[in-house]
């Protein structure tokens, strides 16, 4: 081989490596982009669900004495037709509350426990299938979205308070029902899972076009450090419409609240929750 040779294949080789650094250099700056878009994100939207102090409402502990208690606006579901129970994994007593004291019926969804929970005296209505973005079947399992299930169960025309615990599935849910089926809704109370980035910002953006955030609570099964400024990875939110109630702006709200109770009472709370002050 010769040494003009030698140098063309120095020349071809040091252009591999040099391309190769550039592209690794590019892959790790966009990957910072991407990180600090996510970690803004996060911060957003912990921000928009800040709690306010609404004029009416006066939150009522509905369900499990831990896991499965959520904090529910009581004096203002005296106008709703039908409740609606998602992910209940063999047990539900927030829907038979409200069923038995209301005097409606609760329509309860899970297709992967399909154990029917128990209500004594209670008008709940078990349905072997889960809340989704669209009807579909997958894996044998049947999913309809909250307008479909209204409509079937005859509920279409009514107002409905929702409970829902569906294990990250909900940003979709919620992504896609149209303004109808939330304006529908007189009180979302959810336990949402993760913070999927800008996703999770639109989806919770949008419901507080039509809903005011009058609960935060972190579930301590899922605490963490790595998704600040959330405190845990799964956490439990009330949402109550805004043409039932009114922020109070003159009054604030302490967390936690003292109806909240520990999901695990066998392991301490996770650190507290710190949203940012407006305008800081």
């Amino acid at each position: 081989m010769n040494k003009r040779t030698l140098t063309r294949a120095a020349a071809v080789l040091f252009a591999i490596v040099l391309i190769l650094v550039v592209r690794n250099q590019v892959n790790v700056y966009l990957k910072r982009q991407a990180s600090a878009r996510e970690i803004e994100a996060r911060q957003l939207t912990f921000d928009e669900l800040r709690p306010v102090a609404l004029r009416k409402c006066q939150l009522e502990r509905f369900g499990e004495v831990n896991d499965g208690g959520y904090l529910t606006c009581g004096n203002l579901l005296g106008g709703v037709g039908a409740a609606y129970s998602y992910g209940i994994s063999g047990y539900d007593q927030w829907g038979c509350q409200v069923s038995t004291r209301f005097q409606v019926a609760t329509h309860q969804y899970d297709c992967f426990n399909t154990d029917v929970p128990s209500c004594p005296g209670g008008g709940t209505r078990f349905h072997p299938e889960c809340v989704g973005a669209v009807r579909k079947s997958e894996d044998g399992r049947e999913f309809d979205s909250i307008a479909g299930q209204m409509q079937k169960n005859g509920d279409a025309g009514k107002q409905i308070v929702v409970k829902m615990d569906i294990e990250e599935a909900e940003w979709d849910v919620l992504a896609r029902a149209s303004d109808d089926t939330l304006a529908r809704i007189d009180q979302l109370i959810i336990e949402m899972h993760g913070v999927p980035g800008e996703r999770a910002l639109e989806v919770v953006r949008r419901l507080k076009q039509f809903f005011h955030v009058a609960h935060f609570h972190t579930n301590n099964f899922s605490c963490v450090e790595h998704l600040g400024p959330f405190p845990s990875w799964a956490y439990e939110v009330t949402f109550v419409s805004k043409h039932l109630d009114e922020a109070d702006s003159a009054s604030a709200v302490t967390l936690p609240h003292p109806l909240d109770a520990l999901n695990n009472p066998n392991v301490p709370d996770c650190r507290p929750a710190q949203f940012r002050v407006k305008g800081s």
